[in-house]
């Protein structure tokens, strides 16, 4: 956990900046539910401002924005001393925007159209490498009430019982989690879990999320929810 959030019990304190709505909105309720705390901007000035007023631990910045550039924000934050890590989102995706926008001071690049669970696992690699330390150890897991998956050694605790995972159970949960909260479909799950290597067969997911309840739900109050017709949801059980 980085100092900015200590206070609140957040991850960390995000400043997202994207000037259509749509995309604005997914990303902060979903950053939101990954555990961080959110603040939002749509225009290069109002980052600027957002961000001098409430001094982020990362920004997910768009290059395309209405009244300057991404980089351009960029250029004026370094100018003013601000060091917070950058994550540029942007529909291009030439090597030499690229090469621009890590010239001038940007950490990462996240292309549209992404995944929420590529954006959540870049941010968190991003905050590993600036934070680093002690900071790190925390950083890498994923905790979801009493479970816990740490993405560095691969381990997964549900309280004080270790649950050993095959590495696609491993990868379920995984992407389970970082969705917390949120029900995800069959066909999200393949796409992300899977990547496409099952050919739309949605079987696939009944069977894994079966596997994986058998190892996380049996060891206490259930976590893996079915929402009939929609998809499924983790939730940290009741108490946790």
């Amino acid at each position: 956990m980085t100092a900015a959030s200590e206070e609140n019990d957040y991850e960390a304190r995000l400043l997202v900046v994207d000037d259509e709505p749509n995309i604005r909105d997914l990303l902060a309720t979903s950053l939101r539910f990954a555990g961080f705390e959110v603040f939002t901007a749509s225009t290069g000035n109002e980052a600027i401002r957002e961000a001098t007023e409430h001094q982020p631990d990362l920004v997910v910045l768009d290059v395309m924005l209405p009244d300057m550039d991404g980089f351009t924000v960029t250029r004026r934050l370094r100018d003013r001393g601000e060091q917070y890590p950058i994550l540029f989102l942007t529909a291009k995706d030439e090597t030499q925007d690229k090469v621009a926008g890590l010239t001038v001071g940007g950490d990462d690049y996240v292309t549209k159209p992404f995944s929420l669970e590529e954006v959540v696992a870049r941010i968190r690699a991003v905050l590993r490498r600036t934070h680093g330390g002690s900071e790190t150890a925390v950083d890498s897991a994923l905790v979801v009430g009493d479970l816990r998956l740490d993405e560095d050694s691969h381990e997964v605790h549900r309280g004080d019982v270790n649950i050993e995972l095959s590495p696609t159970e491993f990868k379920l949960l995984r992407y389970l989690m970082l969705n917390a909260g949120r029900v995800v479909s069959k066909t999200q799950i393949l796409d992300h879990v899977w990547d496409y290597d099952w050919s739309g067969e949605v079987g696939i997911v009944e069977s894994y999320i079966s596997y994986l309840r058998r190892k996380i739900d049996v060891v206490g109050e259930p976590m893996i929810h079915t929402k009939r017709g929609i998809g499924y949801v983790l939730r940290a059980a009741e108490g946790a």
